[in-house]
């Protein structure tokens, strides 16, 4: 076996001499492998309607398969009789929410079909932030359950929770770092939440920061780092530029204020 193994080195020594300094086009009948110029693109983020019109044609039934991502926060925004044309509006920062930021139920999958097997969110702005049903009367803490619709949350609050995620001005990856920037919303200042879910106990019970703003950065200054809200909530998909503005989408839930307040 070692002199069958000695012997075939010149061989291929020499093969491959030949093969690398000659002007060979293929080996074996195989071509021979071209330089490729490595350009780096990024997609256009321009989507060429307005936020408004964004969030419509992907909150309903389009085609097959069905695009229906932002279902759930047309619904609360419907709920909240809160007029589209805010998202019409020029020179703001839209936040929107994925469904999977308002509601993830639990699933089985069997011989690979997937089917739902509760309504009772796992995950999700319902799930985070619940609905309070009573206060213990030993620990002094709110007993919850999940929301399972928007309509379990007072009409007012969703209201104001939906204004705190429009923010005054554009903000994005050209003009964001890593440190967080303050961004006021267009919720007026000193605007409340209820103590009848836990959005109310944010911010050591007042609910919103005061004065209406919440805050955005970019993860670690990189262009492939997401964008951050209030240090707690990594955009899932960000930096869509709309006619009127810059959208950011979340897939988790987005708190009303910063955790450290």
């Amino acid at each position: 076996m070692k002199t069958l193994k000695n012997s075939l080195l010149p061989a291929i020594a020499l093969l491959l001499v030949a093969f690398t300094q000659s002007g060979c086009k293929k080996l074996f009948g195989l071509e021979r492998q071209k330089d490729y110029e490595y350009i780096k693109k990024t997609l256009d983020p321009h989507i060429g309607i307005s936020a408004r019109q964004f969030l419509e044609n992907r909150s309903q039934p389009t085609g097959l398969p069905d695009d229906t991502v932002f279902k759930y926060m047309k619904q609360g925004l419907e709920y909240a009789e809160i007029d589209l044309a805010e998202y019409e509006k020029a020179d703001r920062t839209f936040l929107f929410l994925h469904n999977d930021g308002v509601r993830v139920l639990p699933t089985k999958t069997t011989a690979g079909v997937t089917t739902t097997t509760s309504n009772i969110p796992t995950a999700g702005l319902w799930f985070d932030f619940p609905i309070v049903t009573g206060i213990n009367p030993t620990t002094g803490q709110p007993i919850t359950r999940p929301a399972t619709k928007w309509s379990d949350y007072p009409k007012q609050d969703v209201k104001n929770y939906f204004l705190y995620l429009i923010g005054q001005g554009r903000h994005n990856f050209d003009n964001l770092n890593a440190n967080n920037k303050t961004i006021k919303s267009i919720l007026p200042a000193g605007a409340t939440l209820s103590t009848s879910t836990m959005l109310g106990y944010a911010n050591a019970g007042k609910g919103f920061d005061e004065n209406g703003n919440f805050y955005l950065r970019i993860l670690n200054n990189s262009d492939l780092a997401p964008i951050v809200h209030n240090n707690r909530t990594n955009a899932r998909s960000a930096g869509y530029i709309a006619t009127n503005g810059i959208v950011h989408v979340f897939g988790a839930s987005v708190a009303p204020s910063l955790p450290s307040l």
